[in-house]
């Protein structure tokens, strides 16, 4: 039962929905991964990577928010708990204990990549059923992208 009514259609409103779901769960995994990164890096550019981890873990959750408040808008209920991401995420796990810095910049870039990837299939899926969706998608790729080129620079 949705409380919220919209003007998509059944079928139209479903591809949506499994796309702003995934979008939700990637986003909200980088942030979880970024953050755990953040707390256990160590090595001489200790600093640097560790303040431009905050960077990803702010436009993260600051994008999970408006995914999941676009999803409500269209009548479908977001699912942002623990277990509904863990059990659905696509972003490898992080190593328990001090990370090196050098391996917090693969990490990210690993993970910035896995989610840019979902998240340019979900931009082609939304182009039809709801542009207003795809737009949002695109605008937060964007800001993802620039993260990634940001770490991948940090290990050239």
């Amino acid at each position: 039962m949705s409380v919220v009514k919209n003007a998509l259609p059944e079928a139209d409103l479903k591809v949506v929905g499994e796309a702003l779901q995934g979008a939700l769960v990637d986003l909200v995994d980088l942030s979880l991964v970024a953050k755990q990164v953040h707390w256990n890096v160590v090595g001489p550019r200790f600093r640097s990577v560790h303040l431009q981890l905050d960077e990803v873990v702010t436009s993260a959750r600051t994008h999970s928010d408006v995914v999941a408040e676009r999803a409500s808008a269209l009548g479908v209920t977001p699912d942002g708990r623990a277990s509904t991401v863990a059990s659905t995420t696509a972003i490898t796990g992080v190593p328990e204990g001090w990370i090196k810095d050098a391996d917090a910049v693969r990490i990210l870039v690993d993970a910035l990549g896995v989610v840019i990837n979902r998240m340019r299939e979900r931009i082609q899926a939304t182009d039809e059923p709801d542009p207003i969706t795809q737009d949002l998608l695109i605008g937060l790729t964007g800001d993802l992208e620039k993260h990634h080129w940001m770490f991948q620079a940090e290990s050239a």
